[in-house]
């Protein structure tokens, strides 16, 4: 598709005004990703080499925000309702994942990255085992094209399917961080159907993240690489730091409200990002085998977590 705007400068204050306008809070999530993915498909991404890194930054720096809205009992209390679920989903779709794979015959690194985003943080998950297992770079761009593309669809069609079946605040919170990859639209998706759905969702997520660590591990058996490295998300650390300046000292309450609604904004701007990333032709170059397979993973974790949840209530 031809773009309606070719002057560069004009299009970097477009993006820049735009990412202003998704700053505000009469801007919801849903709607921050949209504006980017409009935005590429009518003047392309006038920031997109150097934009990636920044989307990672910005990401880690509002959930650490995040943090400052939480109290200890309730992180421990959603950490341990989701403990069970996180360590069955998990395991499912790892299992499943290879089988898969080697049905319908997809390259192995690239049905392990697909499998890994699915089953833990999608694209935390699928950077952290990439330097294990060395895939080609059109493999992980693929792996992350499909991820970013469902994690798309997610952000809108979660909450609606919340309201539809009356999920309560903890059910849905708890479904989010279960069902869908990455950790922004994760938040996003919470953020709109309440405060305590975001609270859990977010602790919920965060906790998952962590088994990036014995997930990589286990990867470097399978595919028996001793120079590989283990990618910590340290971000997640900070995370709980939040939390207990929260809980032990008083006077962070002061300040908690007002960085928790800039930790929000930074996360829309951050799917505002990732919306600009989507274009048009890195869609095209998905194939029907890997969309399918990840979206069978995906329907699967999301239906089956779900079952689950609705049965414990």
């Amino acid at each position: 598709m031809k773009k309606l705007i070719q002057n560069e400068s004009l299009s970097k204050i477009i993006f820049i005004l735009l990412s202003i306008v998704c700053l505000m809070p009469f801007v919801s999530s849903p709607v921050a990703l949209l504006l980017g993915f409009v935005l590429v498909v009518i003047i392309g991404n006038p920031f997109e080499k150097s934009l990636h890194r920044y989307i990672h930054l910005l990401l880690q720096i509002s959930i650490v925000g995040l943090g400052f809205g939480l109290k200890l009992n309730e992180a421990l209390e959603a950490g341990k309702s989701g403990f069970i679920l996180t360590l069955i989903s998990i395991s499912t779709v790892m299992v499943l994942g290879y089988a898969g794979g080697k049905l319908l015959k997809i390259e192995r690194p690239l049905s392990f990255l697909i499998s890994a985003g699915t089953a833990i943080c999608g694209g935390s998950a699928i950077a952290a085992v990439s330097p294990i297992i060395k895939p080609q770079p059109k493999q992980i761009s693929l792996a992350l094209a499909i991820v970013f593309t469902l994690n798309s669809v997610a952000l809108f069609l979660y909450p609606a399917i919340g309201h539809i079946l009356h999920l309560t605040q903890q059910q849905f919170g708890l479904w989010c961080a279960i069902g869908i990859h990455d950790t922004s639209s994760v938040v996003g998706a919470a953020s709109r159907f309440g405060n305590e759905a975001l609270k859990i969702a977010t602790t919920v997520k965060l906790a998952r993240a962590l088994w990036i660590i014995p997930v990589s591990l286990l990867t470097m058996f399978i595919f028996r690489n001793k120079e590989s490295k283990i990618k910590i998300p340290w971000f997640i650390g900070y995370f709980i730091l939040a939390i207990l300046l929260n809980t032990y000292f008083p006077f962070i309450s002061l300040f908690s409200s007002g960085i928790t609604v800039m930790a929000k904004a930074g996360l829309n701007l951050t799917l505002f990002f990732i919306g600009s990333t989507l274009s048009i032709k890195s869609l095209k170059t998905i194939g029907f085998k890997p969309l399918g397979f990840a979206v069978f993973l995906w329907i699967f974790i999301s239906i089956g977590s779900l079952l689950y949840i609705l049965n414990l209530g």
